[in-house]
């Protein structure tokens, strides 16, 4: 019997990647790819750097594994100092993971042992929103609000609240459950806390600006210090999911550095190694660290592979890149010409929505109908064709569904290296509007029309 792979990809014959530099991608038969999505909005310092390859090299020569339990290593110790300078956390301690779920998964028992340590054991309630996304373990998805990925497994689920998406673009759509004003948002999630009662919320959790579910929404200016303040009145720990977000993806070291808010605790991964490494890390606030770890907290949690000097040592490679060559503002100012150059091609199409985004995390949504916002039924896959049609173009970008109403609505996500170049901002523009124009024909157009491929 032979082996082979349980894939992931839902192409029936995926190429093989087999090299990579700067913003593309090789295949084994030598086709290049423009790598327009950074993987999954992973990829901030480009692909092939031999000098990320070295220090994982070293690091590994010199030691791969020492149990977190037993040991604390220098690689560790170092970027947990380093780090904390970017970080929008009070004083932070850091609690390095494998990955975005694990580290979602720690914030969750950390704000739980948070409360339980200061004698607060009612507080078990964790509050997230529609059209978010947290992970894919159990913990994470039950908080996360996207509904195509929560469905197969909601009888395993329900044990988190979630309040309206800060989503202005589809504000009091039904089905969509958005709001697009900060005060009514904020109202919203008192009122969930007051329902609930206030003395059993242990937390509120939300991505700064929403990636993947809703591609790229900003909130409204007056969000998330409303947000915070609510928060703080009731006790409430406020968590950042900065997976997406942080390292310089929305021009800002941080997503939450926008509103200059400083959460309890943040999350973060994919960007922290590039892709080079999986890793991922909670930072708490002095305050949070300081109870969990005093004489009467306790914090029972692990994993195998946590306070990994491996993921560590290239953490710390990809963060002195991230400075050295100033990429954080490089994010912001390539993605403003991204934006542009979208604008510029796609902005009067009638099958474009909405254009959006902060840095190189930019979103574009389809809608069938520009007017009523009416998206196109999930069965013409049209997300999928625009995808589709982008590689055929060498150019790969990253698709969501469900934004709408949980079952329809297409959105396109754009997050590149950011040391792509001004030719392959152009690329990727041009590339983008030839897809959209050929898969994401008006809805006067018949379906027939759309199916094969006529503009």
């Amino acid at each position: 019997m032979s082996g082979r792979v349980f894939r992931r990809s839902t192409i029936a014959d995926p190429p093989i990647a087999v090299d990579a530099h700067g913003s593309t991608i090789i295949d084994a038969a030598g086709r290049a790819y423009l790598d327009a999505a950074g993987g999954a909005i992973v990829v901030n310092v480009g692909h092939g750097r031999r000098e990320i390859a070295a220090a994982m090299a070293d690091q590994a020569g010199r030691l791969a594994y020492a149990h977190g339990s037993t040991f604390t290593t220098e690689p560790v110790e170092a970027y947990a100092r380093e780090v904390a300078d970017v970080l929008p956390v009070d004083d932070p301690a850091i609690y390095p993971v494998s990955g975005g779920s694990e580290a979602i998964e720690t914030a969750l028992k950390l704000a739980r042992a948070y409360h339980l340590a200061r004698g607060e054991s009612g507080r078990a309630t964790v509050i997230a929103r529609w059209g978010s996304y947290h992970g894919n373990t159990l913990g994470a998805l039950d908080l996360s609000g996207r509904r195509p990925l929560r469905r197969p497994y909601e009888p395993w689920l329900g044990r988190f609240r979630h309040v309206s998406a800060a989503y202005p673009y589809r504000a009091g759509d039904p089905g969509a459950n958005a709001l697009g004003s900060g005060h009514e948002l904020a109202a919203e999630l008192d009122r969930t806390i007051q329902q609930a009662g206030p003395d059993t919320v242990a937390a509120f959790v939300a991505e700064p600006i929403v990636g993947a579910t809703l591609a790229a929404v900003v909130p409204p200016d007056d969000y998330w210090t409303a947000i915070a303040e609510v928060c703080r009145r009731h006790g409430v720990l406020l968590i950042a999911d900065e997976v997406m977000t942080g390292f310089g993806r929305t021009g800002r070291w941080f997503g939450m550095d926008h509103w200059g808010l400083r959460p309890d605790i943040l999350v973060a991964a994919k960007g922290a190694t590039s892709g080079y490494w999986p890793f991922g890390f909670v930072a708490a606030s002095e305050r949070v660290h300081a109870t969990t770890t005093a004489p009467g907290g306790s914090f029972v949690h692990g994993f195998t592979y946590s306070h990994a000097p491996i993921g560590a040592a290239v953490a710390r490679e990809v963060l002195r890149i991230l400075r050295d060559e100033s990429l954080v503002a490089a994010s912001a100012a390539k993605g403003e010409r991204l934006q542009g150059l979208l604008r510029d091609r796609l902005a009067d199409h009638p099958a474009v929505g909405d254009i959006r985004g902060r840095g190189l995390m930019v979103g574009v949504e389809l809608v069938a109908d520009r007017e009523t916002r009416r998206p196109f039924p999930r069965a013409e896959r049209v997300t999928e064709s625009v995808v589709a049609g982008a590689r055929e173009r060498g150019v790969l970008l990253y698709s969501g569904t469900g934004s709408a109403d949980g079952t329809d609505g297409d959105t396109i996500l754009l997050g590149p290296p950011f040391v792509v170049t001004d030719d392959e901002l152009i690329r990727i523009a041009d590339a983008t509007a030839q897809a959209v124009a050929v898969s994401a024909a008006p809805a006067s157009a018949s379906a027939p029309d759309r199916a094969s491929g006529l503009p």
